[in-house]
C-alpha cells in the first residue's frame, strides 16, 4: 500500500559493480558523478599504479549506472542482482 499523498511504492535494486583494472586509469570521474556516493576510489594503486575504484557503499546505490555511462575507458559495468 502506498504512503498517504503517493501513488507507487517501489525499492531500490540491487545492483553490484564491476571494474576491469586494466582499462582503468583512475580518473575518478565515476566517483565524480556517483550521486550516492557509492563508489570510491581505493587508497591501494593497481598493476599501473592508479587508484581505481571500489564499492564502498552498495546498500546506497540505485543503477543509475552513471558511473559506467561516464567512464571514458569502458572499466566499469553495473550489473542489477536478481
Amino acid at each position: 500500500m502506498a504512503s498517504a499523498g503517493f501513488d507507487k511504492e517501489f525499492s531500490l535494486k540491487r545492483c553490484e559493480v564491476f571494474v576491469n583494472e586494466e582499462f582503468c586509469k583512475g580518473c575518478g570521474i565515476c566517483v565524480h558523478f556517483c550521486p550516492r556516493e557509492a563508489i570510491v576510489l581505493s587508497e591501494d594503486f593497481n598493476s599501473k599504479g592508479v587508484n581505481v575504484p571500489v564499492p564502498a557503499h552498495m546498500e546506497k546505490c540505485t543503477g543509475c549506472r552513471l558511473c559506467e555511462l561516464y567512464c571514458p575507458d569502458f572499466a566499469i559495468a553495473v550489473q542489477e542482482v536478481t
